[in-house]
Formats: structure tokens, C-alpha cells, sequence
């Protein structure tokens, strides 16, 4: 007998019947043997409902009420799947997130775990119950309720695993595992057998959604073994884990892609030291995240930066840097819309030199233009112009032979 941890998104739950099928998920583990402990994010569009009332009652809403009203959308899927369980003779008990023990840090809208007390999971456990988890939700040493973030219900699955010291974590979705590439874009996309902690959180990071990157963050800091697998489909999914059996013979695992960038430059800066340090502390300062950055020297005194944020960034960015003009002492901001970034992930890079050399040539032969590249010892960034995206993304696959390649699993 072992412990799983199973964690079912939105639109695993998303009606009366999709629950009732979770329900089915939930039971077969059990009748395996298992210990079984449920992570449920809200019912499929409904936080989105949520978050459309707040509009209704304020412009800007603050963060605490926010929390308060967006957690109760975890509850009634807890609740609900419950009573599914136990309509079919299983004993089952729901609980929130803080009375299931998660603490965390007092940040409203995108708090972090910081402790899980367990003892009243592992009662109900011991006591042959299956417990049934609010993803999403916390609550701080001051009592205060939080929510995780984009994401959060992923994170609370990983970080109730870890606490538990659980045998693995079942994330289900809509999609039966981690894919080559987006499947919705590149019909030829495969579905990997297994994949690296720091393959899949670049891949993350770099826009694939299947899971969000503090969850593997999480997994990869308390070796948690994940598998993505099909809320619907019995099928075995994609296993993630520190070093990968599987598919080793790829020299590039994955290529992962996000529009909606935008190039920030900032002309005429000071050749100073200070001058970088300056510079992305007074973003970071306000809670701007940067990506690619390129500095180039024009003249032995001037420097110029670029860097890549989101496009809904963008505005905010430009007038950061403009209330600190005096400080940071430059001429002039240029900006660049409707970019994209693409990217090739894979830890075969690491002993195979001319990798990027490939990327680079593939998109020249489809005349598309490199505008940024960014590279670590495992993926190259790219950032291009956003109508040549899915040319670019389809172009690389093809080149690397993502969709040709067949292996058996160990």
C-alpha cells in the first residue's frame, strides 16, 4: 500500500458528470491499495465568474476580499465530489485549505507555501478515509486566507505530496501528458514517455501550460515524482522525475512558445557599473517580471538595454522607467510589439554542440528574423516577429524530428 496524490484542474471538473467521472479516478486508486488524498481546482469557468461579480462591485477590488471571494469556488468542488464518493460507499471527507494545515506567507493573490501541518490529514488517512483537498488556498499565521496564484492548485498537490512523503503525484488534465510541442498548433506534436525536473520547468517557464513552473519547482526540490496523465482517458501519461529513463536518444526534448512580447529598449544609459543593477532593481521593485536581456555598447560613455516583457507589461514598464528617468539617466525608450518567443529544450544539449547553430539556420531557411536569443546549457530562446510563430514552432519540430522518433519505455 502507498499514498498518491491525485490533483484534477478546472475542466476535469467542470459539470455534475465530469465530477462523477473524477469520482470513478478517485476510486480505482483506492481499490488498488492506495491511500488517496485529492487536490480539485473550482469548477471550470467559475472563478472566472467569480473574478467578473468583483468587477460588478469595484473597479479595483483589494486583494484581501479578492482572496476571500475567489476560495470559495475550491470549496464547492470539494464539497461535491465528497459527496460523490460517498453516494458510492466510500468514506470521504472534504477539507479547505486551511483546515488541511497549508500555511503560507502573508502575500494576498500569490502566496507561497510555507508549512503544511499534516497531522489531521494523516488521521483521516489512517483512518481508511480518502481526503479530498481545496487547491489554490492557504491561510497565514495571522489567520488571514490566501490564494497561491496562476497555478496554485498544481502547487498544492506537489507540496501536500512532499509534506506526506506520498509514493507519486497524479496531475490530471485535458490532455493525456507533456507533448513535444502544443498540440493544438502542430498537429504532428507526440506525446513524451518521460521527461526531466529541469526539462519540464524550462519548458514551463518558457509558456508550455500544462503545468505551472513553481509546482516542478516544488517536485524537483523535494523529489517528488509527477505524471501528467488524461482525466479521461486510461492511458499512462508522462512521467517527470530528476533523470528521465526514457527517450534519451532526443537531443532536443521539447519546444515550448508565447506570444504577446514586446521589446523594451532603453537608449542612452551610462556606461557605469551600476547601471545594470540599477536598472532591473527599479522593475523588480515593482513587481515587473523581465525576460531576454541584451546590452550593447554604442560609444565608450552610452549603453543601451534591451529586454522582453509581456505585452500587458508594457505600458506599466514604460512608465516605471519614466518616473525614474533622473535616477537611471537615459535618453530614450523604443518599444517593440507583436513579438513571440520560441524555444528548444532538451539536456542532450549539454554534450551536443551545434544546437543553436541548427535553430538558427532552420529559421533562416523559413526567412524568419531572430530579433533576441537567450540560451542555458539546456534550451535556446529565440524572439521573433509573432506572425512567423507557428511557422517557426512547426519548422523547428520538423527539423529536429520531434513527431519521427518512437521509444519504447523502461
Amino acid at each position: 500500500m502507498g499514498l498518491i496524490v491525485q490533483k484534477f484542474g478546472g475542466t476535469s471538473v467542470g459539470s455534475v458528470e465530469k465530477i462523477l467521472n473524477v469520482s470513478n479516478r478517485v476510486i480505482e486508486e483506492k481499490q488498488r491499495g492506495n491511500d488517496v488524498v485529492v487536490v480539485v481546482s473550482a469548477m471550470g469557468k467559475s472563478t472566472d465568474s467569480l473574478v467578473a461579480l468583483a468587477r460588478e462591485m469595484a473597479k479595483q477590488p483589494s486583494q484581501r476580499e479578492m482572496d476571500m471571494l475567489l476560495t470559495t469556488g475550491e470549496q464547492v468542488t470539494i464539497s461535491l465530489l465528497t459527496m460523490a464518493l460517498q453516494e458510492k460507499g466510500y468514506h470521504a471527507v472534504s477539507f479547505t485549505g486551511w483546515q488541511a494545515g497549508i500555511q503560507t506567507e502573508s502575500i494576498y493573490g500569490n502566496a507561497r507555501i510555507t508549512h503544511i501541518e499534516t497531522t489531521k490529514l494523516k488521521k483521516h488517512l489512517k483512518e481508511g478515509k480518502i481526503v479530498v483537498v481545496a487547491g489554490f488556498q492557504g491561510i497565514t499565521d495571522e489567520g488571514e486566507i490566501t490564494t497561491l496564484g496562476r497555478g496554485g492548485s498544481d502547487t498544492t498537490a506537489v507540496a501536500l505530496a512532499a509534506a506526506l512523503r506520498a509514493n507519486k503525484c497524479d496531475i490530471y488534465t485535458d490532455v493525456p501528458g507533456v507533448f513535444t510541442t502544443d498540440p493544438r498548433y502542430v498537429n504532428t506534436a507526440r506525446k513524451l514517455d518521460g521527461i526531466s525536473y529541469d526539462e519540464m520547468l524550462e519548458l514551463a517557464n518558457l509558456g508550455a501550460g500544462v503545468l505551472h513552473p513553481r509546482a516542478v519547482e516544488f517536485a524537483k526540490n523535494y523529489e517528488v515524482t509527477l505524471e501528467v496523465r488524461s482525466s479521461t482517458e486510461l492511458t499512462a501519461g508522462t512521467l517527470i522525475e530528476e533523470e528521465s529513463p526514457m527517450e534519451q536518444n532526443l537531443i532536443v526534448r521539447g519546444i515550448a512558445f508565447e506570444d504577446q512580447m514586446t521589446r523594451v529598449t532603453v537608449c542612452g544609459l551610462s556606461s557605469g557599473l551600476t547601471t545594470l543593477s540599477t536598472i532591473f532593481t527599479t522593475l523588480a521593485n515593482e513587481n515587473i517580471n523581465v525576460d531576454i536581456i541584451i546590452q550593447s555598447v554604442t560609444n565608450t560613455s552610452e549603453t543601451s538595454i534591451s529586454f522582453s516583457v509581456k505585452t500587458e507589461c508594457c505600458s506599466r514598464t514604460v512608465k516605471v522607467l519614466e518616473k525614474y528617468k533622473d535616477v537611471l539617466n537615459y535618453k530614450q525608450i523604443e518599444t517593440e510589439n507583436c513579438l513571440a518567443k520560441v524555444s528548444i529544450v532538451g539536456s542532450g544539449m549539454i554534450s551536443n554542440p551545434g544546437v543553436a547553430a541548427k535553430m538558427f539556420a532552420v529559421l533562416a531557411d523559413n526567412n524568419i528574423q531572430v530579433k533576441m536569443v537567450s540560451t542555458s546549457e539546456i534550451k535556446v530562446s529565440t524572439v521573433i516577429h509573432e506572425n512567423d510563430m507557428v511557422k517557426a514552432v512547426e519548422a523547428l519540430h520538423d527539423a529536429f524530428e520531434l513527431s519521427k522518433i518512437t521509444v519504447e519505455s523502461k
